[in-house]
């Protein structure tokens, strides 16, 4: 980590965030709200990016960890009135438990059969919500009473220092010790379990962690829409753009997660007159990306920094 403060990624996204924080006195509140989600969604990727670029693991499902935080949240808030703060705290905490549920046993499979587990461990919330109606809202989506604040500029300020604390911790922890294990276990984890290390406890903690960031961004974000729908924090389409966004930014680099999360959004955002068009511009940059440069926008840009 002592290398990263020296280096000229560390002072080009110290750059990015200074400016990023000053982008409240000089632009719209439209492209503030835009940015806003983009933040979530940056942690939403960093934090499957942990999961799947360093312990290797395959995980299809990663709005059922992002809807079980953000409906938990807004339930709590929509039925009983509790304090948003806490609404917040509470469905973290439930996408922590879910995810340790959803992993011990998906953990013991290899292979497709965890991205299936977690693939159907999504389709499950997605008939809860339906079923359960009169709690969840069905179809037609959860109504959240409260909101963080109707300050644009304030919840700007909230998402960037949400996905900058993120960003630090959940790179901190691939360059520890504990990140170098997942990335062993995830390259040859016979050898690495030959070597020693335990690569359950070691895979179940990244699970947890994500399971972590995951529920708190989730959650956050429906009290800045101030309503949770299927269709923005479960549906399949939502846990595509996730995984292809940390792939676009560049797998097994946590910051190049939150990129390829803003990028989706700004671009497809900017790209909506086009209409059906949008999509597949979006798509055909994103399969180009996969192809030319399979580390990503930022492990592209780093392999260049390495070779000068």
């Amino acid at each position: 980590m002592a290398a990263f403060f020296k280096s000229r990624l560390f002072f080009v996204s110290l750059a990015i965030v200074v400016i990023a924080a000053t982008l409240p006195f000089y632009v719209s509140g439209y492209v503030l709200g835009l940015l806003t989600v983009a933040y979530y969604f940056g942690v939403f990727a960093m934090s499957w990016d942990l999961l799947f670029g360093f312990a290797g693991e395959v995980n299809f499902g990663p709005t059922f960890l992002i809807g079980v935080g953000a409906y938990t949240a807004g339930i709590l808030n929509n039925q009983y009135g509790w304090s948003v703060y806490l609404c917040v705290a509470l469905g973290a905490l439930a996408a922590v438990i879910a995810g340790l549920v959803l992993a011990l046993p998906a953990l013991r499979v290899r292979g497709p059969y965890f991205g299936l587990t977690t693939l159907v461990a999504v389709l499950i919330l997605q008939n809860f919500v339906v079923v359960f109606a009169d709690l969840t809202g069905g179809e037609i989506g959860l109504t959240i009473p409260d909101v963080i604040t109707i300050d644009p500029n304030v919840n700007y300020w909230i998402a960037l220092g949400f996905m900058v604390i993120s960003a630090a911790i959940l790179y901190g922890l691939s360059q520890s010790p504990i990140g170098l294990v997942l990335q062993a276990s995830g390259q040859d984890p016979v050898q690495a379990g030959a070597l020693g290390f335990n690569i359950v406890k070691h895979k179940l903690a990244a699970f947890i962690v994500s399971a972590f960031f995951s529920g708190l961004s989730g959650a956050l974000l429906v009290f800045y829409f101030g309503t949770a729908s299927v269709g923005t924090v479960i549906d399949i389409a939502v846990g595509v753009n996730v995984i292809v966004a940390a792939v676009l930014g560049g797998r097994r680099t946590v910051l190049g997660a939150a990129l390829g999360a803003i990028f989706l959004i700004v671009a497809g955002e900017f790209l909506r007159p086009t209409g059906e068009l949008a999509t597949f511009i979006v798509s055909a940059v994103a399969l180009l990306v996969v192809l030319f440069f399979p580390g990503g926008f930022l492990g592209a840009a780093l392999s260049r920094e390495g070779r000068s």
